[in-house]
């Protein structure tokens, strides 16, 4: 196949990249606007290849995307291209409107232009998979899990402009009959993970000794998804996937916030000892995010069931298989420490 990923450069994009690189014989263009969160060293394990390209460029510029498929011609559109920080769209929603919805409609218009112009059996086989989150659904209380039934229930300015996508790409779907795809992930964490979110922040912060910040009491929990498994689920769904099907994607792997620090401190104390003392010494409980959702949690049958798709890494597993590959990868971290990524955030409401 000829894969074009929005995003590529991004966390999730580039492990999906390096997967499909590595692990196919799929020709992947990877289209990445490359903003503070985007690094091109993250592609270096498979930047060499014949069957790797990069173009910098905005899903907002639909010139420069019907350009780039009338040249690619991809089979399959993956689309990541997002802005993904809660705390971030707290304090400037407007980048998050801009990117997540009115970047996904501009290109689902050139998709669906493109998709047009192909012959009947490529019309068949073309597929835009839409990639999401689960905040979309909300908060749970202490008991259930999201499903692809779940109504929609965003409380965050990211998670907001998440669910706007998902429902242009649906109504494309329904109304054009554009062959579309939409998973929803859990929290996602594992190698190339930018330091602003809580796992590479707790690591990188308690390599530096700094205080390790707990929103609130630490009670609120999250399902937690390695990001190469993440992977190994989007290429399972584009290639086998129905049109117009939504999928979940969890890695059965509920923590608490506060547990999962714990765990980093745990995993940093045999790994990197401090002179004395633990890593968990450095654990600070801060003030709560605003709209902090309690919990999420995925119950992924329909995706082990219909595509045979299930984690293959469990999260003590991942927790070990991250620190170990921050504590090796300096180069690809500390040059990001400069772009924000520690700083607090969404604090103005």
């Amino acid at each position: 196949m000829r894969v074009f990923v929005t995003g590529g450069a991004g966390f999730i994009g580039s492990a999906l990249i390096r997967h499909l690189i590595s692990e196919t014989k799929h020709r992947v263009l990877n289209f990445d606007k490359l903003t503070y969160a985007g690094t091109l060293q993250s592609l270096e394990p498979v930047s060499n290849s014949d069957r790797y390209r990069f173009v910098r460029g905005d899903v907002c510029d639909r010139g420069l995307v019907d350009a780039v498929l009338a040249d690619f011609r991809p089979d399959v559109i993956v689309h990541l291209a997002a802005e993904s920080h809660v705390d971030r769209s707290i304090d400037g929603p407007a980048d998050f409107i801009w990117t997540n919805v009115i970047g996904t409609f501009t290109l689902l218009q050139a998709a669906l232009g493109y998709w047009r112009g192909l012959d009947a059996a490529s019309r068949a086989a073309f597929r835009f998979h839409h990639v999401s989150t689960d905040e979309v659904f909300g908060s749970l209380e202490d008991e259930g899990r999201f499903t692809e039934a779940t109504p929609y229930d965003p409380r965050s300015p990211y998670s907001a402009s998440k669910a706007s996508s998902d429902h242009l790409v649906q109504a494309w779907w329904h109304t054009y009959g554009l062959p579309v795809l939409v998973t929803n992930c859990s929290n996602n964490y594992g190698p190339y993970h930018f330091p602003e979110k809580l796992i590479p922040l707790t690591i990188l912060r308690a390599l530096a000794g700094d205080t390790l910040p707990v929103y609130g009491n630490g009670s609120n929990v999250r399902d937690w998804l390695y990001v190469e498994d993440h992977a190994r689920a989007l290429r399972r769904v584009f290639e086998e996937g129905a049109p117009g099907e939504t999928y979940i994607i969890g890695g059965n792997a509920e923590r608490r916030n506060i547990d999962v620090v714990e765990t980093i401190c745990s995993t940093l104390d045999s790994l990197k000892a401090l002179p004395k003392g633990s890593h968990r010494d450095l654990i600070t409980f801060v003030h709560d995010r605003p709209g902090h959702d309690q919990r999420y949690a995925i119950d992924a049958t329909k995706l082990r069931n219909q595509l045979g798709w299930t984690p293959q890494v469990g999260f003590d597993q991942g927790i070990v298989l991250t620190v170990r590959w921050y504590l090796e990868n300096q180069r690809w971290w500390a040059p990001l420490l400069s772009r924000n990524a520690t700083q607090r955030l969404g604090l103005v409401a």
